[in-house]
Parts: C-alpha cells; structure tokens; sequence
C-alpha cells in the first residue's frame, strides 16, 4: 500500500547522486552535501560561514528552581565576526540529580511573555527536568523579528545587511537566521560540556520553529538528535502532489501571509509550481541521516498535512536503510490518529488533536530519545 502512495507521490530521488550515479555508504557525506547545496539555494538561503567567536556570559541565576532541583540561569550569549557584536539570551534549567544530562534545545515561542522572562508557557519544564534532561530555551524572536513581509530591519538581519530590496536570490531568509543562532548556542553549549553530555543534544521546535530545527540539525552535525513537530509546509512535509488542505508556496506570497521572508528570494520562483521544484522536504530530513530523527503530527492539523509529513518521513528513511541503520520502522499503511512508529532511528507519531506542541509529544519525544539513550 504504501509503495503506491510513493510512487502515486513521485517523489525526488535521495540516493542518485547529481551526477545519475547510486549513493553509497561512502559517498553518502557528498549526497548529503548536494541535499543540503539544493536546499539553501532554491529555500532556506545560504548560512554565513564567516569565522565567529562566542561567548557566554551568566546574567540570572536561581540556584533552587522547581523546588530545588534544578539550576536555572538566563544566559547572553554574544557573537563576534567581522560585523561586530550581536548579543541574544538563552535560558538554561539543568537537573541536580543528573550528573551531565543530555540536552534538549527548545527553539521557543513566547507566546505573550515578557522579554524579561523565558520563553516556557506551555512547555512541560519540570517533567522534562524530571526525565534527566536539560532544557535550554532560545526564544526566536530575540534573534530577529517574525514581523512577516520583509521585516528585515533588526537583529541578524540587521547585524548582517540583509535588506528587503537589496538581499540576493540564494541570501538566507529568516529561519535560516533562527537556526543560526540554534547553532551558535551550540558552540556556548560545548563550554559547559564539563556541566552536560552536549554529544546527545537534542534540537526540538513546533511549526515554523519546526521548520527552523529541522534545517538547523540538517546542517550541524553536532545536533543528535532532530525533532519536528507540527512543521509541515517548508519543513517536514512533502509539497509534491500535497493535500490541497494543506499549506502551498503561494500563502508564503507578500499579498497572503507574507512570511515568504522565512526564506530565500528563489523560494518565490515556484509559486504555484510546487511539483516543478529542483528539491523536496524529504531531502532536509534525509540529510539528518544517520542521525536520530523524529516528526510528530496531528491529525486535525490540515494546514501542516499531516499526511505529507508521514510520506516525506517514510521517503527519507530510505537514507537510513542505505546507510545500514533502522530507518521508519512502520505497518504498510498510513498512519492513524494515536499511532506511534518509533522503534528505529526515525521515529514518527499522529496525534489525536490539532496545531500544538503538547505533553503528548514531548512524553513521545523523550520516550524515543531514552531508548537511544538506553534508558
């Protein structure tokens, strides 16, 4: 059954090289690189390679958090390049009675918070904690403005030049710049490796902060683990042949939505042609391979299609399998509401309910990556 929904789907192909050859185990690393190449150049935009320090400086601190398990700290941490300082916080909750936990870093909404305060209304902070994980929270918003429609006016965009009338056809877009920062919490992260087991870090985000980890883990092989949940369009689900209930490149358009500004100018190239373009979503979660990767989705979440987020997950896998690993271990059929495949390396659930990062998905989450953890 679900070999014809693929082939119904014709999809891109993960393991032909550009050159029409097959992909192999040992010419894996170069696929991924022509996977990632197609990706900054016709979506996300090309990440700055510039030569970066970065530095952390402790501004808060509650040495008793959650009743006197955990550490909490908001950090600053500071870049500096060729275009000078630019400094965003991060909030770290490490458990007391873990000695070096794995890492969980939560690309995070503040959903009406004050900038004064980290960004974990509705994140289950304490049952996370409880688990023996640590939490770092960066709120995105706090790296550069989600005011839509070529708001490129503060943050990394600022710091870095990029315009709305001058930025060039493959220059990053916004959630390039997220991730960017995801990555440059990275580098802080690895001077506290003394403090935490930051070789199983874990990067999690909900819709366009989805769509923001799944390119930050496809592009910084340090992240072990990638999570996506609820990201669809532009994230984990296929465009090719989606639901028409589904997100399209056209409500990206300035005349819609407006957060065309998520991504490069190419993106705009394939308005409405969605089966026409040079790359696929299933491409990004391959190139996560052979890391841990997993996507959640939600049944009533249409916007997302959920259904293309299944067979994007299932066409990725295949990188995986080639790779010797145990892709998207699944029934011959499409998911179910409540049903979670998670046995292999590639984990993917359905959930009952709508657009939302819920207890249901983090207990999921942190169920697949304890198991990998031999927990």
């Amino acid at each position: 059954m679900l070999d014809s929904i693929l082939k119904e789907r014709d999809l891109l192909p993960i393991l032909t090289h550009e050159d029409g050859t097959a992909v192999t185990p040992e010419t894996w690393q170069k696929r991924r690189e022509e996977l990632l190449r197609a990706l900054e150049t016709y979506s996300y935009g090309v990440t700055p390679t510039i030569p970066v320090k970065v530095r952390g400086e402790v501004v808060e601190e509650n040495v008793k958090a959650y009743a006197n398990k955990a550490l909490q700290q908001k950090v600053n941490i500071t870049i500096e390049t060729e275009h000078g300082e630019f400094t965003f916080p991060v909030w770290l909750f490490i458990p007391k009675r873990v000695e070096k936990p794995p890492v969980i870093l939560h690309t995070a909404f503040r959903f009406g918070q004050p900038k004064a305060d980290p960004p974990i209304r509705r994140v289950p902070v304490e049952e996370i904690l409880d688990h023996g994980y640590a939490l770092v929270s960066l709120p995105y918003g706090d790296v550069v403005n989600d005011n839509l429609h070529g708001d490129f006016s503060d943050g990394l965009a600022a710091y870095f030049g990029v315009t709305k009338e001058n930025r060039k056809p493959d220059e990053w877009g916004k959630i390039g710049m997220w991730a960017y920062a995801a990555s440059r919490t990275m580098d802080y992260l690895e001077t506290r490796a003394n403090e935490l087991d930051i070789a199983h870090t874990a990067i999690i985000g909900h819709s366009r902060l989805g769509k923001t980890s799944l390119w930050a883990g496809a592009q910084d092989e340090r992240f072990w683990c990638v999570i996506s949940n609820d990201s669809g369009y532009g994230g984990a689900a296929t465009s090719k042949h989606g639901s028409p209930d589904g997100e399209k490149s056209w409500h990206f358009g300035d005349w819609h939505n407006g957060n065309w500004d998520w991504c490069c100018n190419n993106f705009m190239d394939y308005i409405e042609k969605e089966d026409e373009k040079p790359y696929d979503q299933s491409w990004l979660l391959a190139a996560v391979a052979p890391r841990l990767l997993y996507v959640g989705s939600a049944v009533e979440d249409l916007w997302a299609d959920p259904a293309s987020e299944f067979i994007s997950t299932l066409w990725a896998s295949q990188a995986w399998e080639m790779l010797g690993k145990p892709g998207l271990i699944t029934p011959d059929k499409m998911p179910e509401a409540g049903e979670v495949s998670a046995d292999g390396d590639v984990g993917y659930h359905m959930r009952f309910g709508s657009h939302f990062l819920s207890r249901e998905d983090w207990n999921n989450y942190i169920a697949f990556m304890d198991r990998h953890l031999g927990r």
